[in-house]
């Protein structure tokens, strides 16, 4: 890949929030904030009730900085309702830089209802993964390792989502972080080696997650501790 001298690059920043009926808007905030992290592609994924008690994920991503892909704030409010949000500023590190596919976060429904998942870093063996999955009949969307793990979960034989989503945990390797929101929880994950910068915040009654505490601060929310390694 290449990028000019002056370009501002680092890595994806992710960031979760659970527990807000403004979690679009403190979504957008956070990425905002983690922009030095990824510059290329931005998007959030929000939890909603639409008077049916079923959940409902509403999704806006596409390329650009934050500002530019929610340029048009009424997004926040018309079409990302909801109490649950995470959200993905990329940074290309594997896959096709320029590819609209690659942008997260990803979301799919599956057996076991709505699953969205952010995530930074690099799988080593992502590879492998691939092609074991594919050989069982898993077709790939797009080119990134995060898919990887979408594809380990909603194969998985387990009754449980959450042994679904540590099952896949358990067989990726390299240093990464992720961040899933499903029907009814946010999860955030960091790599056994604690690789990823990960942290939980805390703003009056939701729990926060982010790669960075500027995504914190910038809404004056608390921090409260880092995602400890392999947790």
């Amino acid at each position: 890949m290449n990028y000019e001298e002056d370009k501002p690059i680092s890595y994806c920043g992710i960031f979760g929030i659970y527990g807000s009926n403004t979690a679009s808007a403190q979504a957008y905030y956070g990425l905002h904030a983690l922009q030095h992290r990824g510059q290329e592609a931005s998007g959030i994924v929000t939890r909603s009730f639409n008077g049916d008690n079923r959940a409902h994920f509403n999704i806006i991503k596409g390329e650009g900085l934050v500002s530019e892909v929610f340029a048009d704030h009424n997004l926040l409010s018309d079409s990302l309702y909801g109490d649950a949000a995470i959200g993905h500023n990329r940074y290309s590190t594997t896959g096709a830089a320029k590819s609209r596919k690659n942008i997260q976060p990803f979301m799919v429904n599956y057996r076991m209802g709505n699953l969205a998942i952010g995530h930074n870093g690099n799988l080593t063996n992502a590879k492998e993964l691939r092609e074991e999955l594919v050989n069982e009949g898993a077709i790939f969307q797009t080119t990134s390792d995060t898919e990887v793990i979408l594809h380990l979960i909603a194969r998985s034989k387990l009754d449980n989502q959450i042994d679904q989503i540590l099952e896949a945990l358990r067989k990726i390797e390299g240093a990464y972080c992720v961040v899933i929101l499903t029907d009814d929880k946010l999860i955030a994950a960091r790599d056994p080696l604690g690789f990823r910068p990960l942290s939980i915040g805390k703003l009056e009654d939701a729990i926060l997650v982010a790669s960075e505490t500027c995504a914190f601060d910038i809404q004056r929310a608390e921090f409260l501790r880092e995602v400890e390694a392999g947790e």
